[in-house]
Formats: C-alpha cells, sequence, structure tokens
C-alpha cells in the first residue's frame, strides 16, 4: 500500500476509533479493566469484619494472633492484543471483511488503553509468530499499532491459537488483561488458554461473517478455503446441503463456547455486519 493512502486509512481510523474511546468507552474500560491486578502492600491485625480469606498465617503464628494481608490496586495495566492474521480473515459478504472488524475493534481497544494511561502491545499471529509490539504507552505508539493493522502482510496463511497463547504467556511476565481478536476457526488450544487465562485476564472476541453460518440457496458454488487453499464445489441448492452445514456451525459454536468457559475466559461473538460498538460495551457492562 502506498505511503499516502496508508496514512488516509490510519488517519480514517483514527478519528474513528478515538471518538469511540474518548465519548463512549473510556469509562466503562476503566470500570471494566482497572484493578484487576493486585499487589501486596502490606500487613496489619485483623479487624472484625476483615476477609478471612486475606489472614496471613505466618504472621499469626509469630505473634500469636490474627494479622491479614492488605493489597492495593495496580495503578497501571498492561493491556496485550492478540490479533488473528490467519487467511480466514479475508472472508466477508456483507459491507466489511473480517480483518477490517479486526483493525477497528483493536484501535478501539487501543485508543481506550492511553486514555487511561496504560500500557498496550500487540502480538499478530497466524500459525506462528509473525509480530511481536512490545507493550508501551502514548499515542505515536498507538498510531504504529494502527499502521501495522492496517498494512501487515502474514507470511502464512494458517492458525495456531495455542502457539500465540504459549508465545504470549512466555514473552509477557507481568499480569495483564488480553483480548484475542480471531474467528476462531482451530482447535486445541483449551489447556494454553486455561493455563495463560491463570495469569492474565483474557478476554476472547469472536468475529464471523453470516455466510459461515448459513449457506443461501444459489446454486452450485466454488468454495476456497483461504487457509488450505483447497478447492471444493457445493450444490448449495441441496437443502440437505444447507441444513448440514448451519447444524455444523452450531455444534462448533456450542463446543467453542464450552471451551472458553471451562478455561474461565469471557467469550464475545460478533459478525461483519453487527454493531460492534454495542458488542463492546456490553462487555464492559457484563464485566464492570
Amino acid at each position: 500500500m502506498e505511503t499516502s493512502e496508508l496514512l488516509k486509512k490510519v488517519r480514517k481510523i483514527e478519528i474513528k476509533t478515538r471518538g469511540l474511546s474518548k465519548n463512549i468507552f473510556a469509562g466503562e474500560y476503566h470500570s471494566a479493566f482497572k484493578g484487576r491486578g493486585m499487589t501486596f502492600a502490606e500487613v496489619r491485625e485483623y479487624q472484625y469484619g476483615d476477609e478471612i480469606r486475606s489472614i496471613d498465617w505466618n504472621v499469626t503464628a509469630r505473634f500469636g494472633h490474627p494479622y491479614i494481608k492488605v493489597f492495593e490496586e495496580e495503578r497501571e495495566l498492561t493491556v496485550v492484543l492478540l490479533i488473528d492474521v490467519s487467511g480466514s480473515r479475508e472472508f466477508g459478504t456483507v459491507t466489511q471483511l473480517k480483518k477490517d472488524i479486526f483493525t477497528e475493534v483493536a484501535a478501539t481497544l487501543a485508543f481506550s488503553t492511553i486514555q487511561n494511561n496504560d500500557k498496550i502491545g500487540v502480538i499478530f499471529f497466524s500459525d506462528k509468530i509473525e509480530k511481536f509490539i512490545p507493550p508501551k504507552k502514548g499515542k505515536k505508539h498507538v498510531l504504529h499499532i494502527i499502521r501495522e493493522l492496517i498494512d501487515f502482510k502474514p507470511e502464512s496463511n494458517k492458525t495456531d491459537i495455542a502457539g500465540a497463547l504459549r508465545y504470549f504467556t512466555n514473552a509477557i511476565k507481568k499480569s495483564s488483561t488480553a483480548f484475542i481478536i480471531s474467528d476462531f476457526i482451530d482447535k486445541n488450544f483449551e489447556r494454553d488458554l486455561t493455563i495463560a487465562n491463570r495469569k492474565h485476564d483474557i478476554v476472547a472476541l469472536q468475529v464471523y461473517d453470516i455466510r459461515e453460518t448459513e449457506l443461501p440457496n444459489v446454486g452450485l458454488v466454488k468454495f476456497k478455503d483461504a487457509e488450505s487453499g483447497e478447492r471444493i464445489w457445493v450444490d448449495t441448492s441441496d437443502k440437505r446441503i444447507r441444513t448440514t452445514y448451519k447444524h455444523a456451525w452450531g455444534e462448533g459454536q456450542l463446543a467453542l463456547q464450552k471451551s472458553f468457559t471451562k478455561s474461565g475466559v469471557d467469550l464475545v461473538s460478533m459478525s461483519t455486519s453487527d454493531d460492534y460498538v454495542r458488542v463492546l460495551m456490553k462487555l464492559f457492562k457484563m464485566r464492570a
């Protein structure tokens, strides 16, 4: 993409998403994600009404009467965006491709973080780590992230969410809030998701296209798998095929929801035709 065209796109995304972050999300983001990290501050004598689970048994044994650990909220949050850049993000049949929604959602979250003086970093992944932008503060840093979101060209079309989660767990030592933005067309990542969520606060944002949920009756159609390159002909006029396709999507969503519930991770789904502002507001209110 030419530099002038890229800058125009960056500016357009900045104006739209910065406005959303400033006018709509700032307070919601703060209440939903601030203070999730707690640091040890001191011990003091137990007082009536204190949480029993906070008792420091070592100090209590030493002094012969109960003491509790006092924690304080961490003032600064580290936010990491794990963004799927595999081939399937290039799909879209309504007004936008999945990758367009990925970009706008990620940019909105990025501006929300800097307005709250938090750090933001990004991991672009396919079936390998394509690029890691370490967490930093500031508008210049966020604009760099947005440029990458718009113009990034991955080396691979495939997906490995488990590998991305392992890299994230190893690369980010401090407890953080992480958003995985993907269509989640992948399997066998539940174990790594569970491990990552023990240390970090993870939220999953699924973006899908309506044509991934059901087929229209438009006769014989040639399909191409964006990740494997495989091509097949499908007779969409066959009701059994359309029913099987729709059923497979529903079963897949149930299995996905089950995996995230088991891992203790919030999953929010949106289609390319949904208003992602409403979806994010719902997520923030759910967690507030």
